[in-house]
């Protein structure tokens, strides 16, 4: 039997050990897999396990003996499940393993353009508070976070993680309804965008979410509102976000994700010189990454596969 890992880097980083694959036969392990790479490493396979190599109809059908692909991430969009579901082929994904890593990023980006600390870290350290004639100064007005409105779109394990970081700063918290959900007692977005001081978007990417933060949407939320998104760069319509910077009706923008990564070169939200760059954060989909959500990541990935192999149903998603 024929293990094959087609993406191990964004996992593993180069330390950590798939090792735990070994008990079910030969593994090959791949950094990175370009798509024109697949069908030559995975022929022979039993399994597969990815990233973010796309498993579609064609490779599932061109593979006769694959009978299991492992997502090594929550989101199961690379893989067609169904066309596996048709060839009996197991489908599992890791859940929850990022959720307080997440949280943690949306408040690093929150506080970021709130005090501005590395701006001032910069300046302390080219001499302005050497020289200021006052015991101190700031480089941008600062922000209190206790009072202010946080509305968090899509309540699930990270969601409720974010709500709960948000209330231990003294926000008011409202989880609106998310397109396409029929979860009871949310409150309408058309209610909670113009409340909302910050809007935080951790919904699923579906047909009902695909744009959901569009020019009618950026239009309802309250003037001078900061929206954030680590969830996936598609729930935004980037066109209207950066007409929403333009004009002065977004107060901040914190992004973990873009609809295309990595970005293009010369990508607008990414302008260093813009007017609307101070206002603009964006880190390189790092939610996730964090040494300790790694390392559950890879332990679950592998014991979902072992429970494969011991006939149980393990975060089987087919």
């Amino acid at each position: 039997m024929r293990t094959v890992v087609l993406d191990s880097f964004p996992a593993d980083h180069g330390e950590l050990s798939w090792d735990g694959l070994a008990p079910f036969g030969e593994v090959s392990v791949y950094p990175r897999t370009r798509a024109g790479e697949l069908l030559a490493r995975a022929q022979g396979a039993r399994a597969l396990l990815t990233n973010k190599v796309v498993i579609d109809a064609a490779a599932v059908e061109a593979l006769p003996e694959l009978r299991y692909v492992g997502v090594v991430a929550t989101g199961t969009n690379v893989v067609d499940v169904a066309a596996c579901r048709a060839r009996g082929i197991a489908v599992t994904n890791v859940p929850g393993y990022s959720t307080h890593s997440v949280a943690q990023l949306v408040f690093a980006l929150v506080l970021h353009l709130t005090h501005g600390v590395a701006a001032h870290d910069a300046r302390v350290k080219r001499g302005d508070w050497a020289s200021s004639v006052d015991f101190m100064f700031t480089a941008q007005p600062l922000t209190e976070l206790a009072g202010r409105t946080f509305t968090v779109v899509g309540m699930g394990a990270i969601g409720k993680a974010v709500r709960d970081v948000a209330l231990a700063f003294g926000m008011n918290v409202l989880a609106a309804v998310v397109p396409g959900s029929s979860v009871e007692g949310r409150v309408p977005l058309a209610v909670a965008l113009p409340r909302s001081d910050y809007v935080s978007l951790h919904c699923p990417l579906t047909a009902a979410t695909h744009k959901l933060v569009s020019a009618e949407f950026l239009g309802r939320m309250k003037p001078g509102a900061v929206l954030i998104n680590t969830g996936r760069g598609a729930l935004i319509d980037e066109t209207a976000v950066l007409t929403a910077l333009v004009t002065g009706r977004l107060g901040g923008l914190a992004l973990d994700v873009l609809d295309g990564e990595p970005p293009p070169a010369g990508h607008p939200l990414l302008s260093g010189s813009a007017p609307f760059a101070r206002k603009v954060v964006v880190t390189p989909h790092i939610g996730w990454a964090t040494t300790a959500a790694r390392e559950r990541l890879v332990a679950a990935a592998v014991e979902n596969y072992a429970a494969f192999q011991r006939g149980e149903r393990l975060n089987r998603v087919d």
